[in-house]
């Protein structure tokens, strides 16, 4: 009987086009997620937090590099989605498998005045019923999925922050404010104004930015374009709108008299620091002795401090924190309103304006609807 056998030269039954399609997009996939988890993400501007450092309709691209990428906390999760699936309300993700999460090396740390993109800690599951009257927080996320924001680190941990007349001063020194750093103002006018105007001198009318009152308006703007608008004829008043001291401000206690304009002093926790406390100053680090630094419980009992069941007098963090603020001073929900920020929550540092899109102006107006003079530029 003569036995048949297969030539080893046969040429191997070819790929479908639609498996070389799926390979396809699997690698791409794949890379893709690689690259956003290690090295650099694409972020998008959605708010006026940071004008006019940053826009509205801003494309970024934030690095993982310089402070180091952290590991996935959340393991299942699907491919290039945050919280939910795009345009819908549909979770991406499952938390009932959590791993612990550590930071990969850096090359840099973050220093003074960098421009931050990192998970609100607000969303905690723990504190975000908390905020959620006031600041439309949505339901707690852990900590690799909450919603990114993006700030200017105002204080590092250690430093000591204080804000006097609008002016922020860090260990004793007034910082270099921004470019363009914005405030709230009042104008009051003589003749109506239309958009040629607003448009001319950079004001946004966007309504959460700008009011129109009798004889005037209300707006965003910097104290450079304050200076113009006073040499105007029929410009007859200027005025920065003052805040008032406001209980909904950090750390929401009426033992803490503060405002936008005027905060603090107040000291960033830094890892391996002793702070003394009392029942005073527990509320500037209650949530981050049982939220961030993972206690189980902490409270005032008869005056002292007990912590999982121990009267204490001090404490030691466990992590460092960060003071982040957004360089639009009046119109930023930011390190005043929730307080310290994790170093876990960090994201990466904002480097690239790749593309900018002004969300205004119509896509009829190519050349106005591009910001061509931010394509590709740094950010300072």
């Amino acid at each position: 009987m003569t036995t048949v056998t297969k030539d080893s030269t046969e040429t191997k039954k070819p790929k479908s086009a639609t498996r070389e399609w799926i390979e396809s997009i699997v690698f791409a996939i794949v890379v893709a997620s690689a690259v956003h988890w290690l090295i650099i993400q694409p972020y998008t501007i959605p708010t006026s937090s940071m004008e006019s450092s940053l826009l509205t309709g801003d494309f970024l691209f934030v690095s993982k590099l310089h402070y180091g990428a952290r590991t996935p906390k959340t393991l299942i999760q699907f491919p290039l989605t945050h919280q939910t699936f795009w345009g819908s309300s549909i979770p991406s993700y499952v938390e009932w498998i959590q791993m612990p999460q550590t930071r990969l090396p850096g090359f840099s740390s973050i220093k003074n005045n960098d421009v931050v993109v990192f998970n609100v800690p607000l969303e905690h599951p723990g504190t975000y019923e908390r905020y959620q009257n006031i600041l439309n927080v949505p339901k707690g996320y852990p900590i690799d999925l909450r919603t990114n924001y993006i700030k200017r680190c105002l204080a590092i941990a250690g430093d000591e922050m204080e804000i006097k007349d609008r002016q922020v001063y860090i260990n004793g020194q007034p910082v270099q404010n921004p470019p363009n750093m914005q405030f709230h103002y009042t104008v009051m006018t003589t003749q109506s104004l239309d958009d040629r105007f607003f448009k001319k001198y950079n004001i946004s009318t966007s309504p959460s930015e700008f009011t129109f009152i009798q004889g005037g308006f209300e707006a965003n703007f910097s104290p450079a374009t304050a200076e113009e608008l006073k040499k105007l004829d029929f410009i007859k008043l200027v005025s920065p709108v003052l805040h008032s001291e406001d209980n909904v401000l950090f750390p929401r206690d009426t033992l803490f008299k503060s405002s936008l304009d005027n905060y603090g002093p107040i000291r960033v926790p830094k890892k391996g620091q002793k702070v003394a406390l009392d029942p005073k100053n527990l509320a500037l680090y209650k949530d981050i002795i049982l939220y961030y630094d993972h206690n189980d419980d902490v409270k005032e009992e008869n005056g002292k401090i007990v912590l999982d069941g121990k009267p204490i007098t001090e404490y030691t963090f466990n992590q460092n924190y960060y003071w982040m603020m957004g360089d639009n001073r009046h119109n930023s929900v930011d390190s005043r309103y929730w307080g310290f920020v994790p170093e876990d929550h960090v994201v990466g540092k904002a480097v690239l304006v790749w593309l900018s899109i002004d969300p205004n102006e119509s896509w009829m107006s190519i050349g106005d609807k591009v910001r061509w003079k931010r394509l590709f530029s740094s950010i300072k």
